[in-house]
């Protein structure tokens, strides 16, 4: 399959003393105000509103985004909007490169989507009971049964455009290829005959490697596919589903 893009991966290429410049400024302002500022005090707020109205809580967590990529100097650019029906909801499966995925998802992909994300999240102070409060689904990786009943509870919030956000490979992975993917995902799409919506990040494990907390500037990349309609498709077809929406993310990676 012929990728999406073709543009070569961004960073900018600092001279000597501007990456001794940048690196000034994100440890003294850009790391100090991320923990100490923007996500206390934007977490309790969208803890706060979600007692209010649940979409003034999810944008609380989409200024975040914003804000941290822009005082970070990185941009966002967006490709294949046009695949996305905003009143469909999708089961959305994305490779998963670095932590800085959470920020340029909840920032930049336009889709109303609740996170799977893992468990320990839920006990992170301020972080852990805003998510809960705007619905996000939290699985125990440890215990399958109780995963099942956590993604069984959240299918009643999967209609009029709110779709579900997998990792389907389950952890952070930087490398070209990307790791065996999960079975969650796809089974959920068949079970609720709701429509895979591929993404692919592009760049994101370079801008901030999963072996440091430092970030660089630069330009991260969301890909949007087609999505890959379910209807007529059965639990024995999982295999297939899972493998056309692993060669559409790769195909643009």
């Amino acid at each position: 399959m012929k990728p999406v893009i073709e543009s070569p991966l961004s960073v900018h290429q600092l001279s000597q003393p501007f990456r001794f410049l940048y690196r000034l400024w994100y440890f003294l302002v850009v790391l100090p105000t991320f923990v100490l500022l923007a996500t206390p005090l934007l977490g309790a707020a969208s803890y706060a509103l979600s007692y209010v109205n649940i979409r003034w809580s999810v944008y609380m967590g989409v200024l975040w985004a914003k804000y941290s990529l822009w005082i970070s100097m990185i941009r966002a650019q967006v490709y294949g909007s046009e695949n996305i029906d905003p009143t469909q909801s999708y089961v959305v499966v994305v490779n998963h490169e670095s932590n800085l995925d959470i920020v340029g998802l909840y920032g930049f992909l336009p889709v109303d989507f609740r996170w799977v994300m893992k468990i320990e999240i839920r006990k992170i102070p301020i972080l852990g009971p805003a998510c809960e409060r705007m619905k996000h689904v939290f699985i125990d990786r440890s215990n399958r049964e109780k995963a099942i009943e956590s993604l069984q509870r959240a299918k009643s919030q999967l209609t009029n455009g709110t779709s579900i956000l997998f990792f389907p490979e389950g952890t952070r992975n930087n490398k070209p290829e990307m790791l065996p993917f999960k079975k969650g995902a796809f089974r959920m799409a068949i079970d609720l005959q709701l429509p895979v919506l591929p993404v692919t990040l592009r760049n994101t494990g370079v801008l901030l490697p999963n072996n440091s907390v430092e970030a660089r500037p630069g330009t991260l990349e969301l890909v949007i596919h087609k999505p890959i309609p379910v209807e007529n498709l059965t639990i024995d077809d999982t295999t297939t589903l899972m493998a056309q929406a692993r060669e559409s993310i790769q195909s643009a990676r």
